[in-house]
């Protein structure tokens, strides 16, 4: 079975990744947000890696619902 087939799957039959995948969804654009800036605050900074450290530890565990599926 595809990858694809797989996250396929999941988003209709596993609330969990649906979740997941939509606050990271959430956070990406987030992100996206603050990168558009020209310059960023020393809080701004701090937020921004936050993000990307949440961002990160979302893809990690739809990763790992993809591989216990398998």
């Amino acid at each position: 079975m595809k990858k694809a087939d797989i996250i396929s799957i999941l988003r209709n039959e596993n609330e969990e990744y649906r979740k997941i995948e939509e606050e990271h969804k959430r956070l990406e654009q987030s992100l996206e947000d603050i990168n558009k800036k020209k310059y960023l605050t020393p809080d701004e900074e701090i937020e921004r890696k936050k993000i990307q450290k949440q961002k990160l530890q979302y893809k990690d565990r739809m990763a790992r619902l993809i591989r216990e599926y398998k």
